[in-house]
Order: C-alpha cells, then structure tokens, then sequence
C-alpha cells in the first residue's frame, strides 16, 4: 500500500468516526439484556459476540474503546470497517470464510484462551443472510468461550436492499441495542448434535433481531 492510500484510508476511518458519533449522539440508546454479560466479563470468560451483518451500522461506536478483537474479512469493504474500528481501540484479525483463516484462527484462539472477547459475524462477508456458519461454535469449542447474541434496531431505520438486509438508522432515533442470553457449546458432539446446536444459535440471533425490532411496536 503507497503512502497515498494509506493517507486515504486513514482519512476513511477519522470521517467514518466522525459521521457515527454524531448520528448515535443524536438519537438515545437503550440497553437490554446486559446483565450476563457483565457477569461472563466480570468471571474473566472468553466471550464471543454474534452480530448478523444486517445489524452492523452501531457496532463500531457502541463497543468503542473496550480493546475488542473483531474478526474483519480482508476485502474493501472489510478496510473500511477496520480504519474506522482501530481508531476506537479495536483489535483486528483479518479473514474470512472466503479468505485463507489459518493465522487468524490462531490469533482468535489465543486471545480467547486469554479471556479475551471477540466479535464475529457469522453470515459474513457475503451471506446468505443469517446463515450461521460454523466457525463461531469451533471456536467456541475450542476455547471455552461463552457465545452472546447481540443486536439493534431503533425508531427511524430503513431496511436497504442489499444481500444482508442491512439496517440503516436516522439520526435522532430512539435506538435499542440488545444482548442474548449466553450459551455454551460442548466440545464432545458429534456432527448431528453439532449441526443441532448451529441451528439452535442460529435461531437465537435471528429471534433477537425479531425482539429488537418489535420493542418499539
């Protein structure tokens, strides 16, 4: 990358910050369902947050400045989200599932076995939409992590129409961000009960977005 595009990208990420801290500031957010959470942090477990690729707009700004890992595919767009989340403090792995994981994979696991938390979006980058792919439960196989859905929505929004159904919010919304209730994957499962636990977390982030929207019904 010349000294030019890394100026460039530099500038996405101060405008991208700038542009959401003003379009959250405007609107008021709401937090649903925090309590475990907390208490999974304050017990030091490895945490891994599900968020759909639909429900990513208030990620950046609302997980600001806590020296989260996020897991960012290594593709254009992919950069634009990694310029605007380094600039609060987010610690990014680069990969993907159309992208090589193996160093990511790696990094992922030691941070977790650290008791760090991770972010993944688990129908990205190119979906389908809300199709769970398996990698978040390996990895929560793997290292103990704990698994927390987490999603918004808010009074003012539009549903683009894009791949993930992408939700677009107005400044001066009334926003809800909400946090699932967390759950464990066993490591001793065979491919069927597998494959029954990817379902079962995969209904749990889409009944969350359902909940997200339907609380301001």
């Amino acid at each position: 990358m010349s000294v030019w595009e890394k100026l460039r990208w530099k500038a996405v990420g101060v405008l991208g910050r700038l542009v959401l801290r003003v379009w959250a500031k405007t609107s008021r957010i709401k937090v649903v369902g925090e309590d475990e959470y907390r208490k999974a942090k304050q017990a030091g477990r490895p945490i891994i947050l599900l968020i759909w690729h639909g429900r990513l707009m208030l990620v950046p700004y609302f997980f600001r400045n806590r020296g989260i890992s996020a897991l960012v595919s290594p593709s254009r767009d992919g950069e634009i989200i990694v310029q605007i989340g380094l600039g609060w403090r987010f610690r990014v792995v680069r990969g993907s599932g159309s992208h090589s994981m193996v160093r990511a994979w790696v990094e992922m696991r030691q941070d977790l076995r650290k008791g760090g938390e991770l972010i993944i979006v688990p129908d990205g980058p190119r979906g389908p939409d809300r199709l769970l792919k398996p990698g978040g439960l390996k990895l929560a196989q793997y290292t103990g992590a704990v698994l927390i859905p987490w999603s918004f929505s808010a009074t003012r929004k539009k549903f683009l129409k894009s791949w993930d159904r992408f939700l677009f919010f107005y400044p001066f919304s009334r926003i809800v961000a909400i946090y699932g209730k967390p759950m464990t994957v066993s490591p001793a499962l065979d491919e069927r009960e597998f494959e029954t636990e990817r379902k079962r977390v995969e209904r749990a982030l889409t009944d969350l977005d359902a909940e997200a929207d339907s609380h301001f019904d």
